[in-house]
């Protein structure tokens, strides 16, 4: 069963880890977004493909970049514990050419307490 102070501190995490993905984005820093990542994570991105591992993670990001695309906000993000160590978390979100929808980020607490992405699935439509 989950402790109330155990699923506090998980989300916590996961919201200062989603937040400092989302300022690495807005800084231009494609590196600072792979390294939100766990090393064999895992992203689906519709309509562009799927990618697997820090290198394609950040080739993604640095193509995106790279095109213009910046000031990603997300829209009333939900966050919910799947267990002690994992949580979802959904959200619309915007930036400056495109808008979509997050339908899953699967974030898994590390050994140092920080929270990082297994699974990240999103879809994108262009503005």
């Amino acid at each position: 069963m989950k402790s109330s102070s155990n699923t506090d501190s998980l989300i916590e995490a996961v919201k200062q880890a989603s937040e400092k993905w989302q300022a690495a984005f807005n800084q231009g820093n494609a590196k600072g977004c792979a390294e939100a990542y766990e090393k064999g994570a895992v992203m689906n991105a519709e309509p562009f493909g799927h990618f697997e591992g820090h290198e394609q993670i950040e080739g993604f990001w640095h193509n995106l970049i790279e095109h213009g695309y910046k000031d990603v906000h997300y829209i009333e993000p939900h966050i919910e514990a799947v267990d002690e160590t994992s949580a979802i978390l959904t959200s619309h979100w915007t930036m400056n050419q495109a808008e979509g929808e997050i339908t899953k980020e699967l974030w898994v607490l590390q050994a140092d307490g920080t929270a990082k992405l297994r699974l990240d699935e999103f879809e994108a439509k262009s503005e």
